[in-house]
């Protein structure tokens, strides 16, 4: 069976040179004899794995020697409990809501501190990202908090608020590696790797060294310290090995596109394709407010939920795989993370045409 073009938002799809070189070494991997995922995580196979992973990651990033790179499990979600639980020392921060996954981080936060709400997007079901030069950051706020990119809802921060010297702690699950960013503009960037770096089970944290202290709650678990797993370089337990590798995988092959650099030239003209055709289209409209459109994740809708199902199971049928909206959003929702190629998109838009053609 001939491979599916997968729009789903995570797990997501991979770059196919990935999953062969995978494939090649999962009996043997490079002479061992045994598979990463037989391996021990204190060999010297699986160290050079994540040594390198981690090198390569820094060089792709231009991430400072003061920050801390660690390899975690949990998902994103349980970082909505680490991170005050690790950063809440005035036990305040403040927290700018722009979609479901912003949401739940702030609500979590409130079970171990004051959690202000200093802006939300929720009175249009989260269709924009609040004006960021109107919020007035807290005086004894521990951090700030945003969710870069909504994968429900496509929307994206163009541009980051000023948090007056307060660290600024960002989630970037769904837009992680897919254009450049400068990291000394974040106290803390973590995200599941799932969507845009390897398979589930992995999170990757990116934290600056003055903020990893004695957790300020004192029933913090030692696992979920980043003082624990930064002194322990990610080997406090057991981690996802063989999620590890893959991602070490994807960074070489991102660094293969041309880096970061790269990867934005690309993920924009993917973008531009799909959004030209939605804002020229009769049938299929985007969700999203022009101005705040992710290159990530790219919601539509045609107005009649019954269209929007038989759409779906058609595309289904032309091998578009995933292509179903969150159910808070409803209508369709096409992933276009950066293993999607070109071509993927040019099918999706092809097949758009066709069914309006035949659905006007």
């Amino acid at each position: 069976m001939a491979r599916v073009y997968n729009f789903s938002a995570g797990p997501a799809c991979l770059p196919e040179e990935v999953l062969k070189q995978a494939a090649e070494e999962m009996l043997d991997y490079q002479g061992t004899g045994m598979s990463v995922m037989e391996m021990s995580h204190r060999s010297k196979a699986f160290d050079k794995i994540i040594k390198d992973a981690e090198a390569d990651l820094r060089e792709l990033m231009g991430i400072p020697e003061n920050y801390k790179v660690l390899f975690l499990q949990g998902g994103a979600t349980q970082q909505f409990a680490a991170i005050p639980m690790n950063l809440m020392q005035n036990k305040v921060a403040d927290y700018i809501v722009s979609g479901s996954w912003s949401k739940k981080a702030f609500k979590e936060a409130k079970l171990y501190g004051k959690a202000n709400l200093l802006a939300s997007s929720e009175d249009e079901n989260f269709s924009y990202v609040p004006d960021v030069d109107a919020i007035e950051v807290s005086e004894d706020a521990d951090y700030v908090y945003i969710c870069q990119n909504e994968t429900i809802y496509g929307t994206v921060y163009h541009k980051l608020p000023d948090t007056k010297g307060k660290p600024l702690v960002a989630d970037v699950s769904s837009c992680f590696l897919s254009e450049p960013i400068n990291v000394e503009d974040y106290g803390l960037i973590y995200g599941g790797v799932q969507k845009n770096v390897g398979p589930a089970g992995c999170t990757i944290v990116i934290v600056r060294e003055d903020l990893i202290r004695e957790g300020v709650i004192p029933e913090t678990p030692s696992i979920m310290r980043y003082k624990t797993q930064a002194d322990a370089d990610s080997l406090s337990n057991t981690p996802p090995c063989y999620a590890i590798y893959i991602c070490g995988l994807v960074f070489k092959w991102i660094k293969a596109q041309g880096g970061l650099e790269g990867m934005k030239k690309l993920n924009e003209e993917k973008a531009a394709l799909l959004y030209d055709f939605l804002d020229n289209s009769k049938l299929f409209k985007g969700t999203a407010r022009k101005e705040d459109r992710s290159i990530m994740n790219v919601p539509f809708v045609t107005g009649d939920a019954e269209l929007d199902a038989l759409f779906v199971a058609e595309a289904k049928k032309a091998g578009i795989e995933s292509i179903k909206g969150h159910r808070s959003v409803g209508g369709m929702r096409a992933s276009i993370y950066n293993a999607m190629p070109m071509e993927g998109v040019k099918a999706l838009v092809e097949f758009m045409k066709e069914f309006e053609i035949k659905n006007k």
